[in-house]
């Protein structure tokens, strides 16, 4: 009985086994279903399929080169310094090096920190082209091309319309006046007389002004100016087709693409005043209005414009189209090419006038009122 009680028993056990087996196998061949899991409603929620599982993409990696240490900006780049290192494939850079080979004995053109990529940009073979960063304005100047910076305000820069990455014409105004060849100075010269006095033998100095002779009915008369010279106004278009590299003053670190401009908030009227006011009330933020631009210019219209800097000579921008990289050649203007050009005819003198006299014109006045040959704007009346 003992031995036959055995038997059952394991029968028993070999029973249970083959039906875990069979109950289990579906699941663990993906054929099975997750069971339900009772909905909110106490509606059993549909089975989930194994089988219907998305599996995973493998993570595409590639190797690039690594900074193992920090480098120094200007340092040799030694073998220990770099490895090569799996980076997901997306988003490795696209300047990149893979091979080790590129960089070692390289010098670094910028501070290299340690497990940061190694770009092409970051290293140069020789002391040359070592820079640390460089401007943005570097950068996109044209090849042949110089930056130069040039005074101008609201007048001579389209009404501050012009912006970076624009086109300029440079118009450029030049006031003329006869000189003494020798003396370089401004005509009439001033003439002084020496005579002696035949009695007492005195010498006298008589000064007077540089003139000509005019016959009058009682005899010969020195005619001298009643004013000084008056300058003769030409205005010519000189540089054509500036690019406008940047308006205003450059920041500190040479960035400025991309980069929006800081206004300058208006002034604090102080705690009293804000007191008074609405307490939510905001102060509106002003611009600061620039002063000064930079053009890329071919080399010798960076010579020109410097001249024309350093003499004083007004300078006009005038806007070009985006589309228009035409170069057209212009007349010189001045008085005479506007009397002929526009056919304007010199009033003849009559017996006759107008009262009150007419001294004066008016002159274009806005807000500050420019003057040729002076420091400064002075200001204008209304």
């Amino acid at each position: 009985m003992g031995r036959l009680r055995t038997i059952l028993i394991v029968l028993i056990l070999l029973l249970a086994i083959v039906g875990a087996v069979v109950f289990l196998l579906p699941n663990i061949t993906g054929g099975g279903q997750v069971p339900a899991t009772p909905a909110g409603d106490g509606t059993p929620a549909p089975a989930v399929n194994i089988a219907q599982v998305p599996t995973p993409t493998p993570l595409q990696m590639t190797e690039i080169v690594i900074a193992v240490q920090e480098l120094p900006r200007g340092i040799p780049i030694p073998p220990n310094a770099v490895a090569l290192r799996p980076w997901p494939l997306e988003s490795a850079p696209i300047n990149g090096i893979t091979n080790l080979e590129d960089v070692v004995g390289k010098i670094a053109r910028t501070d290299i920190f340690r497990e940061e990529p190694i770009l092409s940009n970051m290293i140069v073979s020789d002391l040359t082209s070592l820079a640390r960063v460089g401007s943005d304005a570097a950068a996109i100047l044209p090849d042949g091309s110089r930056a130069i910076a040039v005074p101008m305000d609201r007048l001579t820069s389209v009404a501050y319309g012009i912006q970076d990455g624009d086109r300029v014409d440079v118009i450029m105004s030049m006031l003329f006046v006869d000189v003494d060849e020798e003396f370089q100075t401004i005509l009439p010269n001033r003439v002084t007389l020496v005579s002696q006095d035949p009695e007492t033998q005195q010498i006298q100095l008589t000064t007077a002004i540089e003139g000509r002779l005019d016959p009058l009915g009682f005899g010969n008369a020195v005619v001298g100016p009643s004013e000084r010279q008056r300058p003769r106004l030409v205005t010519q278009r000189t540089i054509q087709d500036a690019l406008v590299v940047h308006v205003g003053e450059f920041p500190p670190d040479g960035r400025f693409i991309g980069v929006p401009s800081t206004p300058t908030p208006a002034a604090d009227g102080g705690e009293g005043d804000a007191a008074q006011g609405d307490a939510t009330a905001v102060p509106t933020p002003t611009m600061t209005r620039p002063n000064i631009v930079t053009l890329g210019v071919t080399p010798q219209d960076a010579v020109v414009l410097t001249y024309a800097i350093e003499a004083r000579l007004p300078l006009t921008f005038v806007l070009r189209s985006a589309r228009d990289t035409s170069r057209v050649a212009t007349d010189p203007v001045t008085l005479d090419y506007i009397m002929t050009e526009f056919n304007i005819q010199l009033p003849g003198r009559r017996p006759y006038s107008i009262e009150p006299a007419i001294r004066s014109i008016r002159q274009l006045i806005v807000e500050d009122q420019l003057q040729l040959g002076t420091d400064t704007a002075t200001g204008g009346g209304g």
